[in-house]
């Protein structure tokens, strides 16, 4: 497979950092994104400060409106492959 090359960590982004920079960059409060998320506001919170874990379900209810896909949220910092199978 040498048409791939290896994910590599760039830059160390926690995953609440990367929920809250993807949501302040879109100009969404927290409350905004829980009306789009259905997902309560103080849960929001707690995952972006680390005292909850984001977990697959919510990181792809969070990844369809921040727009970007659930990788994005759930392994930041890593460098994106150029082309996937």
């Amino acid at each position: 497979m040498k048409e791939f090359r290896s994910a590599k960590k760039r830059i160390e982004v926690s995953v609440g950092e990367s929920v809250r920079i993807l949501r302040e960059l879109q100009e969404l409060s927290q409350s905004q994104l829980s009306e789009l998320t259905g997902i309560p506001q103080a849960t929001i919170s707690a995952i972006e400060n680390g005292r909850v874990n984001l977990g697959v379900e919510r990181a792809k209810i969070l990844a369809r409106a921040l727009k970007c896909h659930p990788a994005v949220l759930v392994f930041p910092g890593w460098d994106a492959l150029e082309s996937a199978a």
